[in-house]
């Protein structure tokens, strides 16, 4: 299985993301600060594949803290937590991962508090370590679970349009919506995918066109603008995308240009699902408007593998992020279950369901 991130004793494997498809080359990040740059640089990327990584990022440098007072030690790890926290905004996995590791620590700190301050110090090393191994395997066995829960979903012959990358590269391994494409396919049906280029940074064409090559799932390319005619053609029988959060009334912030694709879904009526891990749902706010929305470099719009394709001096405005509103969405399929219109309700009561996956895988 295709696995973007490893802990190792050298460090935190990444695999970076900004070479591929033309080269398959691994980044070891020997600090946390380098694990925190390689989340910003987008070496990693996807909501999932970035909690994991701040996740074994916090650990990384818990290892090498030198702190000898339990104090010091904490003042550390805060310190480290405060560094992923203001890497990037929109995807609630990574404060959703940093809040895990705090609680881990605070649960070692009060069930060992007998041992002496050196040793209880190695005790919570050890089990933030661990803590982070946990939290990829848990997200190898949610995805596993949203292609269960998804893929009866997935017609057979179907053509299935995607945005962005919601692979095994975004995730721990598997994949969201791929993993729902990889589970159909291997319920034996035939599905042939449509995958959208996704500008600016082309994560389409760049990697989930990698992926499904790798796995023999015949895919075509199409840019962004072509949607609303292969539609009106009849040759889409259903969308399906990741999320990088979703309010708890269905409203969902995904990769920029996902909204206009469920607008275009809505006029010719195709399904519209979302594929996403509970941790990607936020039951704390009510709405998308309150889901922040990360802007990033206009250089990603002005150039292409670095190289200028607009006049100089030329603005671009570069919102990462869209929110497509709930009424546009058919369903969210999570490793909980599917949920349906009303979305509070069905999230709300989803949230209450036991996971059908290994809780410590």
């Amino acid at each position: 299985m295709l696995k973007p991130i490893a802990w190792t004793n050298k460090g935190v494997r990444i695999l970076d993301q900004r070479a591929l498809p033309a080269r398959e080359s691994y980044l070891t990040c020997k600090t946390y600060q380098a694990v925190a740059d390689a989340i910003r640089r987008m070496v990693i990327r996807g909501a999932p594949a970035i909690g994991i990584a701040a996740a074994m990022g916090i650990a990384l440098g818990i290892r090498q803290s030198s702190a000898k007072d339990l104090k010091a030690f904490e003042a550390d790890f805060e310190k480290f937590a405060d560094t992923f926290a203001h890497t990037r905004p929109t995807a609630v996995n990574l404060f959703w991962a940093i809040a895990r590791m705090r609680q881990c620590f605070h649960e070692v700190q009060s069930t060992k508090q007998q041992l002496a301050e050196r040793k209880l110090i190695a005790a919570i090393k050890q089990a933030l370590m661990a803590e982070a191994r946990r939290i990829q395997a848990e997200d190898i066995a949610q995805n596993q679970a949203i292609g269960r829960y998804g893929a009866p979903l997935i017609p057979d012959r179907a053509h299935v349009l995607t945005h962005c990358n919601a692979g095994a590269l975004a995730t721990g391994g598997f994949g969201t919506a791929l993993g729902v494409i990889r589970a159909a396919v291997a319920a034996g049906k035939q599905v042939h995918v449509f995958a959208c280029e996704t500008r600016p940074y082309l994560q389409g064409a760049r990697l989930t066109t990698w992926e499904l090559q790798r796995d023999a799932i015949p895919t075509i390319l199409i840019t962004d603008n072509m949607v609303g005619h292969f539609m009106k053609l009849g040759k889409i029988d259903c969308v399906l995308v990741g999320a990088d959060r979703i309010a708890c009334n269905g409203d969902l912030a995904n990769k920029i240009g996902t909204y206009t694709i469920a607008v275009l879904a809505r006029e010719h009526s195709v399904p519209f699902y979302v594929a996403a891990p509970f941790t990607s749902i936020d039951l704390s706010i009510p709405s998308g408007e309150h889901i922040p929305i990360e802007e990033r470099s206009a250089e990603e719009v002005t150039h292409i593998a670095g190289r200028r394709i607009t006049p100089k001096n030329i603005p671009a405005a570069h919102p990462a992020f869209d929110v497509t509103p709930a009424r546009l969405v058919t369903a969210i399929i999570t490793e909980r279950g599917l949920a349906y219109p009303p979305f509070e309700e069905s999230l709300a009561r989803l949230a209450q369901a036991t996971p059908a996956y290994p809780a410590n895988s």
